[in-house]
């Protein structure tokens, strides 16, 4: 996304089919694999560095979940759970037969806690990142249901005035203009439709807070430090409860730390993939 940084080695990038729709995907690498999940209303580029960085030790995988970038919208409300199926779907169709580490971004992690809901024999690891464990309040689940409409009447221009505020911290507004601008353009270049069937689906995602505790795999909690969406305090709290979990605040990033920080967010994940590699499959 930000064009700042010069990959020698791009990513493999292919359409596959994941169940009843095709998705857009971007791998690198070889080993061990780790599928990154993108927040809302974004795609895979939000993972460029991830994938350059890490993608030297391990098989980096960033798809670009329904209606988001080149995936297929297909129709109605983008639930969670059905996102869920179709990152599980996707993985025997590039022949990954190993449990995996799945990290998932605010959006990506309400689709991480579904995949752990259903699929939790395919995990290896889960790293949930500026995330969320509770549910919308009835305004906030309105909110997100009367942007959609405007989203289909007006286009994607709403969503990007109304988010990038929240988005970004206060050290990348000051100095990393250009990666502001890049994100913007990302959700201007995103499908209407595809962002308004998302935002019906998190309106209507389920409470994950009830089953954290069941949680037992390895775990890695991050969150910036200026995170204004979910604050330094929710996500210690969500880190808490699930046993043995790992708790990062990331420094000098808001909502977006894998693009405002990534050296040190790269740093903090590539140790835990490391334990995790080392210490084995866990269920």
């Amino acid at each position: 996304m930000s064009g700042s940084q010069d990959y020698d080695r791009p990513s493999i990038e292919r359409t596959v089919r994941a169940g009843e729709i095709e998705l857009h995907v971007a791998e690198r690498g070889a080993g061990m694999p780790v599928v990154f999940v993108h927040g809302f209303p974004l795609d895979h580029t939000m993972w460029e560095n991830q994938l350059c960085t890490l993608g030297e030790n391990w098989r980096v995988i960033a798809p670009d979940l329904r209606g988001f970038g080149r995936s297929q919208a297909g129709t109605g409300a983008a639930s969670m759970e059905a996102m869920a199926d179709e990152l599980a779907a996707l993985l025997p169709a590039l022949g990954i037969d190993e449990p995996i580490v799945l990290v998932g971004l605010s959006m990506g992690g309400y689709v991480a806690f579904q995949f752990w809901r259903k699929h939790r024999q395919l995990l290896r690891g889960l790293v949930l990142c500026d995330t969320r464990s509770i549910v919308d309040s009835a305004e906030a689940a309105a909110g997100r249901r009367k942007l959609a409409a405007q989203t289909l009447a007006e286009g994607p221009a709403p969503v990007a005035a109304g988010m990038l505020p929240k988005l970004f911290g206060p050290h990348t507004r000051e100095h990393d203009p250009a990666t502001i601008e890049a994100t913007r353009q990302v959700i201007l270049n995103t499908s209407p439709q595809g962002i308004a069937a998302a935002l019906e689906g998190m309106a209507a995602r389920p409470d994950a807070t009830s089953y954290l505790a069941e949680i037992a795999l390895p775990t890695l909690v991050v969150v910036g430090q200026d995170d204004a969406i979910s604050s330094v305090d929710e996500m210690r709290t969500l880190a808490h409860g699930i046993k043995g979990s790992e708790f990062v605040v990331i420094p000098r990033s808001g909502h977006m730390t894998p693009l405002e920080n990534p050296a040190e967010f790269n740093e903090a994940l590539e140790q835990f993939l490391t334990r995790v590699e080392r210490g084995g499959p866990k269920s």
